[in-house]
């Protein structure tokens, strides 16, 4: 199973300036997470962030933060319990038209699901409140990709332990070369010499 660009979103949790200091690897994590958002602009698909007690710990990383469509700001770990999910799966808009008077046989079925079910996921810490987003995402029907080269904590082992529990509740584990290339699938594609440049 490999990742369609058109059925994907990307989330970033909590790449917060006063957090990343002492992240494990931080630097690596910030430029893999910013890999990460600029292809997604390239490849026009949509890009939430997240901020943990923004008022303690600052605002995302500036660059980051700017690659958003939008920044939730939250005080509970998991992004869902403060309206992330209604981001990913806006409610359906009715039909136009006289199309609900039809018998019901000649009635095109509501699509069911959100349109990008497919939510590429990193973020800070990995152990916290991108584990509990990711889990609580998996609990509401989304395929989660976590992108483990983009994730961080202050300690290795807390980091390792959050992507085992992920993988066993059904995560995808992928890096972020792994992402990208899949989004684009072809040397072809028309963004593939520019995604190339933000990988060398």
């Amino acid at each position: 199973m490999l990742l369609d660009a058109e059925e994907s979103q990307l989330v970033l949790v909590d790449y917060q300036e006063r957090l990343m200091p002492v992240i494990h690897d931080g630097a690596a994590v910030l430029a893999n997470a910013r890999r990460l958002a600029q292809a997604a602009q390239l490849l026009e698909l949509p890009v939430w962030g997240t901020e943990q007690n923004p008022s303690r710990l600052g605002p995302n990383d500036a660059q980051l933060r700017a690659l958003c469509r939008q920044t939730l700001s939250k005080m509970h770990f998991s992004a869902t319990e403060e309206g992330l999910g209604e981001w990913l799966n806006p409610p359906q808009r009715p039909q136009g038209g006289n199309a609900r008077s039809l018998p019901k046989h000649l009635q095109k079925p509501q699509s069911q699901g959100p349109a990008r079910p497919s939510i590429v996921i990193a973020g800070c810490e990995t152990h916290v409140c991108l584990m509990q987003t990711a889990l609580q995402l998996i609990e509401d029907e989304f395929d989660v990709w976590v992108v483990t080269d983009a994730c961080g904590s202050r300690t290795e082992r807390n980091r390792d332990a959050a992507f085992d529990r992920l993988a066993g509740a059904g995560a995808e584990l992928v890096t972020t070369e792994m992402v990208l290339f899949e989004w684009l699938r072809s040397c072809e594609h028309p963004d593939f010499k520019d995604i190339l440049q933000l990988i060398k």
